[in-house]
């Protein structure tokens, strides 16, 4: 009688958790993941999507300079965050040549020396990077 009960209570258990499990799996289903930023994967996933002409000069260690310089101009617009900080209110719009002229002014600035080329094809490739991992959107349309 005791084995009875005791194959009954653990068949309870089971089912619960199989309803908990369940539950949850369709909840965490229904919400898209947040992306997140590995510098390591996008230092690889850049350098490895530069044109020939810039990948054959710039090291992986310039290539992950240059987008930690991008990063830094994202923080400096509000664009990128760790989810502690206020939200913007409208729409952010980065890129182009306000944004290459911020990296290469910085890259100046601590002594390293980008030609815009190589600079735009890091950057161009990064925002590949971004948008594969679901941290960006396409360009935004222009207002009518």
């Amino acid at each position: 009688m005791v084995l009875f009960w005791g194959v009954v209570l653990v068949a309870m258990v089971f089912a619960v958790a199989a309803v908990v499990v369940g539950r949850e799996a369709r909840r965490l289903d229904a919400v898209p993941p947040n992306p997140v930023f590995d510098i390591d994967d996008a230092v690889a996933w850049v350098a490895d999507r530069l044109p020939y002409e810039v990948s054959a000069i710039l090291s992986h260690g310039e290539v992950r300079q240059i987008i930690d310089l991008n990063l830094e101009y994202f923080r400096t617009r509000g664009v990128s965050g760790n989810g502690h900080t206020t939200e913007v209110e409208g729409p952010v719009v980065v890129g182009g040549a306000e944004t290459v002229d911020y990296v290469l002014r910085r890259a100046g600035a601590v002594g390293a020396e980008f030609t815009a080329g190589q600079v735009h094809a890091v950057l161009e490739a990064q925002m590949g990077y971004l948008e594969a991992i679901g941290a960006a959107g396409p360009e935004a349309a222009e207002d009518p």
